[in-house]
């Protein structure tokens, strides 16, 4: 235990306390004195701010559910759109060409093969693709601080060797949300934001050590719902940088825009960040996430099933293209959503997803995107090739201005444009889905394969909140019933059993994960995230790895 700032700083798995998780060995290596100072002068500057923005975000998110409030551009910040004289700092060392960008946890294994997939960049996630048990963020830590080292290697139970290629993707780190806390760090007596402590980690070991090696301290921003939130961000960036001796500007971010109160804000959001912005990122699934969450209970804005939300859709459509034309007029680039589809074993099927996932990135490319995201190496080639020919010897498509895009509040709002229906088959998914994520995440995995897709926490935010819109807005299936809380009981139970009888049960934690989904998906009130209850109740309170 240290003391500094006179704060109180206790840490879980270290001298101070028990292990909660796993073999803490180097855990020290990480969680030095030295790195914990720097995390708690990081919050108590900045506790209070967060907890107001998250108040804020509350209120808003109530008013606009109840219909007392709609979306649209902020009159208070009609200076900033209209003013062409300001542009965002733009592209790093090792961000000038961001065609091809992987995603996934930091575990040693995914962090030698993101590493070595061909990609440009890679997302190291401790985010939506990390279940937050303490041993996979100290070891995600642990994982990047050896690669920028250049001393990861890998050598699986079977006694394969995996090593870091003489090119490696750029590495930009997601932290969590400003929504969540880690309860493993404890500030006098409270937890310390969990954005922070990744963040503050992450800059304090490998910030200079990226310098040294001719690259630089990069970062994904998820989950920001206003330019206030980004405006925190800054600020955080530009007083780390001051504590470390880092000169200003030199951190990188690109922001998720995964938010429907942030699609309205993208401008704002650039500006605020402006010093050390290098472009936006289309956050499909948490975006559509987002639009159930803040106007689920309201009957024009029911979803169909889920394989039936494309980004072809109107109001998705029309969320890209303004993403486009909002970074190139700014001097950002524009990344590309995520294409979730995994290699099959069976040729017809993984022919069919292959398809999709480079028809998805020609239509983003001819957009104007900058690059896009994959969630497997097999994908890297796909999305290559097609930005390959759509940019030629160019790094990017700045240049495309996208200037006849004109997109309104209303376009943004047409929800109801995207049409489909709700089928048994669609409910039935979306419960197996979360089901199974659940019972992974629960386990220690934050990127599953389910059903030939590539699930994180986000998609089964999707899954679970649809289900819960469906049932408050009782919408009927296409066979005419009504789903209620009964039916969806009734398929949970067989889901349940379903998923005992394909696996081995050994290990899994269907009781905990069905709990889980009955209290987050069939609710009166639905709870804003799983991820902030379920870590409590289930990977805090209990060891469980």
């Amino acid at each position: 235990m240290s003391t500094t700032m006179r704060s109180q700083i206790t840490v879980a798995g270290t001298v101070d306390g028990p292990p909660l998780d796993g073999n803490t060995d180097r855990f020290d290596e990480i969680l030095t004195p030295a790195a914990l100072a720097f995390v708690a002068r990081l919050d108590a500057e900045f506790a209070g701010r967060r907890a107001e923005l998250l108040a804020a975000r509350t209120r808003r998110r109530e008013r606009l559910s109840r219909g007392e409030e709609t979306l649209g551009w902020l009159t208070q910040t009609s200076a900033v759109r209209a003013d062409d004289g300001w542009r965002v700092a733009g592209s790093a060392p090792g961000l000038v060409d961001r065609r091809v960008e992987i995603t996934g946890p930091p575990d040693r294994r995914m962090t030698v093969n993101a590493l070595n997939s061909g990609a440009q960049v890679w997302l190291a996630d401790f985010e939506d693709a990390l279940s937050p048990t303490w041993s996979n963020l100290v070891g995600g830590q642990l994982n990047l601080r050896d690669a920028v080292d250049g001393r990861l290697d890998f050598t699986s139970a079977t006694g394969k060797r995996y090593r870091v290629g003489p090119e490696p993707a750029t590495i930009v780190v997601r932290p969590r949300g400003w929504h969540l806390v880690e309860k493993h760090v404890v500030v006098d007596g409270r937890p310390v934001s969990a954005s922070l402590v990744d963040f503050g980690l992450y800059l304090f070991h490998c910030g200079q050590r990226q310098l040294d090696r001719g690259s630089g301290p990069y970062f994904y921003l998820p989950k920001l719902e206003s330019h206030l939130e980004a405006r925190l961000w800054n600020d955080v960036f530009t007083l780390a940088q001051g504590l470390l001796g880092i000169a200003h500007g030199t951190i990188r971010a690109t922001v998720l825009i995964e938010t429907i109160t942030a699609a309205f804000e993208m401008e704002e959001i650039l500006y605020e960040l402006r010093e050390h912005c290098a472009g936006l990122n289309a956050g499909r699934w948490d975006y559509i996430f987002s639009v159930i969450k803040t106007f689920g209970n309201q009957p024009g804005f029911v979803l169909p099933d889920r394989a039936e939300v494309s980004m072809t859709v109107p109001f998705m459509r029309a969320y890209t293209e303004l993403l486009v034309s909002t970074c190139h007029r700014r001097g950002a680039y524009a990344l590309g959503g995520m294409a979730a589809f995994i290699p099959s074993r069976d040729a017809e099927t993984n022919a069919v997803a292959m398809a999709k996932v480079r028809q998805d990135k020609e239509r983003e490319a001819a957009d104007g995107f900058d690059g896009s995201w994959v969630a497997h190496p097999a994908l890297v080639p796909i999305c290559r090739e097609v930005f390959d020919r759509a940019l030629g010897d160019r790094a990017h498509q700045l240049d495309r201005l996208r200037d006849d895009v004109r997109v309104s509040a209303d376009e943004l709002l047409d929800i109801a444009g995207a049409g489909g229906a709700v089928t048994e088959a669609g409910l039935r998914n979306n419960i197996a889905v979360a089901l199974r994520y659940l019972d992974a995440w629960l386990g220690g995995n934050g990127a599953v394969a389910i059903f030939d897709l590539m699930e994180d926490a986000a998609t089964a935010e999707i899954a679970r909140c649809q289900v819960w819109q469906w049932i408050q807005t009782r919408i009927r299936l296409t066979d005419g019933r009504t789903v209620d809380g009964e039916l969806v009981r009734k398929l949970l139970a067989e889901e349940v059993a379903a998923a005992r009888t394909s696996t081995d049960d050994t290990g899994h934690r269907w009781d905990d994960a069905e709990e889980i989904f009955v209290r987050t998906a069939l609710a009166e009130t639905l709870p804003t995230f799983f991820t902030t209850g379920a870590y409590a109740t289930h990977l805090v309170s209990r060891r469980t790895r």
